[in-house]
């Protein structure tokens, strides 16, 4: 559940970026900006394990890419909201979803 964690478990600082030619406070800025906005717009149901594997997700996309510098800061929030309810809807989903499933896959079966 989001409200058990923080945002700040998530967020690089200057020195966690690594070298970006004398950019790497503008790198980091950015990225904590796009984390800000994904934690914001998270489901407060999703589990902390589905949190723990979606987050680092944005840093190892767009980390050795240099749209961090290159895109406007809006479309990349655009993409990472994409990106994060994407990876909710494929699996990155609230661990109850898995179970509900095979339940419905056991009444299909039973119907048979």
């Amino acid at each position: 559940m989001k409200d058990l964690m923080t945002v700040q478990d998530y967020l690089l600082d200057v020195s966690e970026v690594g070298d970006w030619d004398g950019e790497e406070e503008q790198v980091a800025d950015t990225i904590n900006t796009i984390i800000h906005a994904v934690w914001d717009a998270l489901p407060e149901t999703l589990s902390t394990e589905k949190i723990d594997q979606l987050m680092p997700q944005f840093w190892q996309q767009l980390g050795g890419d240099s749209v961090l510098l290159d895109v406007d800061e809006h479309e990349l929030i655009g993409w990472a909201l994409t990106h994060m309810r994407q990876q909710i809807e494929l699996g990155i989903d609230d661990a109850e979803q898995p179970e509900a499933e095979s339940a419905d896959v056991d009444v299909d079966y039973e119907e048979e």
